[in-house]
């Protein structure tokens, strides 16, 4: 009976960990859809493709080289590299030994391609560990990832270059057995695996006795795999969610050229009945016509913003480069679009955690002022660099309109700059205190 023991517990194991992520994406989903319906259904064809080439290709990450690079070389070791998990969890259940042996030279080609990624993935790590610690690159110090946003981020570097020695110590010394003849390592087939980086780790295990072995390898595949479980469920709580959300973020995207915003439609019927000279102004609404008008124009938290933004909340990587393009962050202004993602995330989690204790969501702090200034709102130019620049397919902007929309349409507290602009377009047909009729003045005075 204890020799199935391993086994019994590593499926106890396997099932607690999704049990757990499970429960976080309800949660994740139930948040999400917290917010207002929007409609991404349509262009099917054209949502695939841009997810294929934005998501999966990486294509806006290489905008600049060096980190774009290091991220690729990251996103496709976490990639292949967990195709050995797939086994790792086969074996772990059933109690096998690399249960794809069998399929011969391709399994060793398979090995071997992940030992390099995994010690280009080690490197890589390292790199960005120093230009994240060490560097003083600016959107990595800014305000907005100081305490836990900058911990989270090394904590999952740390994470990863650990998950890297211990599967490279645990191939080495898998190797080293099946060289020594262990049971249940070696075959009759001969090495099962081609082990071209943890081969150099062999004169460590030089003269340990197969016992010691079989401890050190059983430990790096337990801490392995259970590390992996471990990082999986840690993911919820971390800005590296975008591994699991980027794909359907970028599907959801909006696919209209940039600078083109949203219009009300309610707001636009009334322009069109105010322009219509054939329209009775004292005519009862068609019928239905009540139910189009918004509860709330805008947004003051939220609740009050549409599922993708929501979505974009937690896809956010924080890797900074919206900030970075923002010409009012720039210019020193207290803008960042990225707190304004960060902002919104820690909002939703803080509205999700009185929802999952059955509490009423409370107003006494909202998005709006208590999370994002009024000051950061109005500092935006809506040039769209932090929608360009984002390579998840996140829109800052439209957040930022949306509460910029609350601000003037339900509670009249437009900068005085932008009020007395909309009050001579509304008077004067122009953002200028002139009449209409004394417009060309200045012509006739240069004549």
């Amino acid at each position: 009976m204890l020799e199935f023991l391993p086994q019994v517990l590593f499926t106890l194991v396997l099932i607690g960990a999704i049990i757990f992520f499970a429960k976080n994406v309800s949660s994740l989903k139930r948040n999400i859809n917290l917010g207002r319906d929007v409609d991404r259904t349509d262009q099917k064809d054209k949502r695939f493709k841009k997810m294929m080439r934005v998501a999966l290709g990486q294509s806006k990450m290489v905008a600049r080289p060096i980190a774009g690079i290091l991220h690729i070389i990251v996103y496709v070791g976490f990639v292949i590299i967990n195709i050995e998990v797939l086994e790792i969890i086969i074996d772990g259940v059933a109690g096998t030994h690399r249960i794809f042996g069998f399929l011969g030279p391709v399994y060793d080609v398979l090995i071997a391609s992940f030992e390099v990624l995994a010690f280009l993935v080690l490197v890589s790590v390292i790199v960005f560990w120093i230009r994240r610690n060490m560097m003083n690159i600016r959107r990595f110090l800014a305000r907005e990832l100081k305490g836990w946003p900058k911990n989270d981020a090394n904590n999952i570097l740390y994470f990863e270059v650990v998950l890297m020695v211990l599967f490279l110590t645990m191939n080495a010394t898998d190797y080293q057995l099946q060289l020594l003849g262990a049971s249940h390592y070696a075959s009759d087939a001969g090495i099962v695996g081609s082990f071209p980086i943890s081969q150099f780790l062999l004169p460590i295990f030089d003269g340990m006795s197969v016992g010691t072995l079989i401890v050190i390898e059983r430990a790096c595949w337990w801490l392995h795999i259970v590390g992996i479980l471990i990082f999986l469920n840690y993911l919820y709580y971390s800005k590296h969610l975008h591994i699991l959300l980027a794909f359907p973020n970028v599907y959801f995207s909006n696919l209209d050229q940039l600078g083109k915003f949203k219009n009300l439609e309610a707001v636009t019927n009334e322009v069109k009945l105010m322009m219509d000279p054939n329209a009775d102004p004292f005519a009862e609404p068609e019928g239905g016509d009540e139910e189009d008008i918004p509860e709330k124009f805008g947004a003051s938290d939220v609740q009050d913003l549409n599922w993708f933004q929501l979505l974009s909340a937690y896809t956010c990587t924080e890797c900074g480069r919206c900030t970075s393009e923002c010409p009012a962050n720039q210019t020193g202004k207290k803008l960042s679009p990225r707190k304004i993602m960060m902002d919104t995330r820690d909002r939703l989690e803080e509205v999700g955690k009185q929802i999952d204790k059955g509490e009423e969501v409370s107003t006494d702090k909202q998005l709006l002022d208590d999370y994002i200034t009024r000051e950061e709102l109005w500092a935006c130019t809506t040039c769209n660099a932090c929608v360009d620049a984002c390579p998840v397919g996140i829109d800052p902007l439209s957040i930022i309109m949306d509460m910029r929309q609350y601000l003037v349409m339900e509670q009249s507290a437009a900068p005085a700059e932008l009020n007395n602009a909309m009050s001579n377009i509304e008077n004067n047909s122009a953002p200028w205190p002139y009449n209409q009729q004394d417009r060309l003045d200045w012509a006739k005075e240069e004549a």
